[in-house]
């Protein structure tokens, strides 16, 4: 006996089991469970491991009543089966019947043998050793995972979800029995390739079942008038670029995501449906990710993984790129919190210059005097420059950063204007997680893909910003009366687009009442694509994300929280140019705007860098009893202060709100000092509202020839928002008109003053 059992030790040490490694093989599962990508072992099989209470017990009954229902009673063979089965195969003169139990099977997958006495022998010893070293719940949870169902399914997990499309929990009577048979022949009765011969065999295992009375005949009855209904045969194929991203070399057999496969799906149809829309080698993205939670619910990083044409293969949520205009609400942002601006605070849409840069609007012309929510509801990029100018750019990149939202830059290169405008490198994931700040109160919170990431948040904003911002994109950008009244509580979608320089990203960022979504649109080469923008390519099918997800919670009786007004928020009348609350009676009173306020704050109007020295929005002067403007000295009299506009707005506003027509007129018999040194800007050589023609019997182009008057230094000049050119003080400027319309040419010189006048040209 100590001999035997000494050999016995010895043989399980020299041919120990080979229990099976899970090598390459996983499946990447949805939040549900459902799987959205495999990834196939060595040899081609991919499997959905599971244990027997992940499985449901109709299956368990028929699997242990057809194939081995002493299963837990025998030692691993059970010698009654086996003597049965001889009896009728050779009764039958052919084989009617195996005697193999379940243990023997698993011993069988685990290590193949020939049909023949050495590899029967073969096949007993492994089965020895399997009931030696495993648990009977180990052994049959071998045979669940590794039992053949045909082609490349192994498990009965992978065979129900791509036989029948569901979680082998939910499987019916009859759906049990089908499955319970597939891995004797595995290839003779695959139910998609032979229908017929899998009923048979499904209705057999039924009878059986009725016979051992397991099930009542009524539902076997029942069962067995069930047709054999199919799936269709369904590889898992959603979320190809997440599952490529999640598969490291150390994930576990099942990597868990936080994806809704039902969205994912959804979302993946319309993108294809896109694809025609698109222009040839352009991708996109799109991004879908609950704000309470930040899941992400949707991740598709191209088009079609299999277009290599538009270069599937590259995920573009995790790729660099350039943000476009979709950084300015942070920076308004934070210039609230910074105590630079109001909502309705004055800012300048005219020709800036700061030494080769040259900003201007993507829509083309400036508009002048603009508001800081009207400067960010349309995406103008002067106001943009002027504010970053005075936050400062080194600041902005250091506070995205710590917000969550890093920046890369060119090697030795610093943070600088151009950055407000996409000069700089960042990540859809990384801008959908800062768009999360504007509904998280100001926190901004990094993306979670599986179940198992932790939320980390990031101080972005103020509550109070935040809020106001958000308002702002979702066309609340000024408020009436009261900041608390129903109206503006309505969760709304905010949003904002973006476009990078030369038409090479169109982005678009929707924040809704539970969903944040990102979408990008672009060429994965860099390379542009003309006419493509972030409002005519990616803003569409931002807002068509935004319909699936607002309908998919209005059939499920979903209802958006109401979000509160923030304590520090409030609404103030405030007066233009001086950006302060004031009488409606004051004089210095020029245009009365409502704004929304932090912490009952109202900062003044923000001057621009380089406003011309002498030209400030306050300017103190003396009147006699006439009204007449004189010196301090004069006798009589009085001082008064006039709110003023700021001088590079002059050639916008209304001859009545310009300088010469605010201040009044000056004494001829006590006059007062000049106020300032700078001489006026004007344009020569056309006027304001001018019609221009070539002439009827001329076949050259139209050209205009023009100059500066006034002003100081170096002139450069933009016509219709595009700069044409720049010339020293006596130098006119001529330039070709090559289409009919209105045309708006603006001139701006050394000294930050402008000019401008607008005219068409007709046929």
């Amino acid at each position: 006996m100590l001999l035997a059992c000494a050999l016995l030790w010895l043989a399980d040490r020299l041919w120990p089991l080979p229990l099976p490694a899970d090598g390459l093989a996983r499946v990447v599962l949805a939040e549900d469970g459902t799987p959205l990508w495999r990834f196939a072992d060595a040899d081609g099989v991919w499997r959905y491991p599971v244990r027997t209470d992940e499985v449901s017990p109709y299956y368990l009954e028929a699997l242990l009543t057809y194939e081995d229902r002493w299963f837990y009673q025998h030692p691993g063979v059970n010698p009654l089966a086996v003597a049965r089965a001889a009896w009728q195969n050779l009764s039958g003169g052919r084989v009617l019947s195996g005697g193999s139990t379940l243990s023997m099977q698993v011993a069988r997958l685990l290590d193949p043998h020939e049909r023949t006495l050495l590899g029967k022998s073969r096949q007993l010893w492994r089965t020895a050793q399997l009931e030696w070293h495993l648990s009977k719940e180990q052994i049959l949870n071998l045979y669940l995972n590794r039992a053949p169902f045909g082609g490349t399914l192994q498990g009965v997990a992978a065979a129900s979800w791509a036989y029948l499309g569901k979680s082998p929990q939910q499987l019916t009577r009859s759906e049990a029995a089908l499955l319970a048979v597939l891995p004797q022949a595995p290839s003779r009765l695959r139910p998609d390739r032979h229908p017929e011969r899998a009923q048979i065999a499904r209705d057999k295992v039924l009878r059986r079942l009725a016979e051992y009375q397991v099930w009542p005949q009524p539902a076997v009855q029942e069962a067995l008038e069930e047709p054999l209904l199919l799936a269709p045969r369904l590889e898992p194929s959603l979320a190809p670029l997440l599952a490529r991203r999640l598969n490291r070399p150390h994930s576990p057999p099942l990597i868990r995501t936080t994806i809704d496969a039902g969205l994912q799906r959804r979302l993946e149809d319309l993108l294809l449906g896109w694809r025609a829309r698109l222009p040839e080698h352009t991708s996109a993205a799109i991004v879908v990710v609950e704000t309470r939670s930040m899941a992400v619910r949707a991740y598709l990083g191209s088009v079609d993984i299999n277009d290599t044409r538009r270069f599937g293969h590259v995920d573009m949520i995790s790729a660099m790129r350039s943000p476009g205009s979709t950084l300015k609400p942070f920076l308004y942002g934070m210039a609230l919190d910074a105590g630079l601006i109001h909502s309705e605070s004055l800012l300048q849409d005219v020709p800036r210059r700061y030494g080769d840069y040259r900003p201007g609007n993507f829509s083309m012309g400036f508009s002048g005097p603009v508001s800081a929510s009207s400067a960010l509801a349309l995406s103008l990029n002067l106001p943009a420059v002027q504010l970053l100018e005075a936050y400062g750019p080194k600041r902005f990149a250091a506070d995205l950063r710590n917000g969550g939202i890093p920046l890369s830059l060119p090697a030795l290169a610093e943070p600088n204007l151009a950055l407000i405008l996409g000069g700089a490198g960042s990540r859809l994931e990384d801008l959908v997680s800062g768009y999360s700040a504007l509904a998280r109160g100001g926190k901004s919170a990094s993306l979670r893909l599986q179940p198992q990431d932790a939320l980390h948040e990031k101080r972005m904003l103020s509550p109070g910003s935040a809020w106001i911002i958000r308002r702002i994109l979702s066309g609340q950008a000024r408020p009436d009366r009261d900041p608390r009244a129903e109206l503006v509580q309505r969760p709304l979608l905010a949003w904002k687009t973006g476009t990078s320089y030369g038409f090479r990203d169109a982005l678009a960022i929707g924040v809704g009442p539970r969903y944040l979504i990102g979408v990008w649109i672009g060429r994965p080469d860099g390379t542009p694509v003309p006419g493509q923008f972030g409002l005519a390519s990616a803003a569409p099918l931002m807002l068509q994300v935004h319909d699936v997800l607002s309908n998919r919670d209005s059939q499920r009786g979903i209802v958006a929280p109401v979000e509160p007004v923030p304590a520090t928020v409030g609404v103030a009348a405030i007066c233009w140019p001086l950006g302060q609350p004031l009488n409606r009676n004051d004089p210095n009173c020029r245009r009365q705007r409502f704004a929304w306020t932090l912490d009952h704050t109202t900062p003044p109007t923000l001057l621009a860098a380089d406003q011309p020295l002498g030209t400030g929005l306050r300017e103190t002067i003396w009147v006699d009893a006439q009204g007449l403007r004189v010196g301090p000295q004069c006798p009589a009299a009085q001082m008064r202060q006039v709110a003023l506009w700021p001088a590079p707005l002059e050639p916008w506003l209304p001859r009545i709100e310009r300088r010469e027509a605010r201040l009044p007129m000056a004494s001829a018999q006590c006059p007062p000092p000049p106020l300032n040194s700078v001489t006026g800007l004007s344009i020569a050589g056309v006027r304001d509202g001018d019609r221009l023609r070539r002439p009827a019997a001329s076949q050259t182009e139209l050209r205009l020839s023009v100059s500066a008057l006034g002003g100081e230094g170096r002139r450069w000049w933009f016509l219709n928002g595009e700069p044409v050119g720049d010339s020293d003080h006596q130098a006119a400027l001529n330039t070709p008109l090559e289409h009919q319309g209105r045309y708006e040419l603006s001139v701006l010189d050394e000294s930050g003053q402008t000019a401008r006048v607008e005219f068409s040209v007709v046929d």
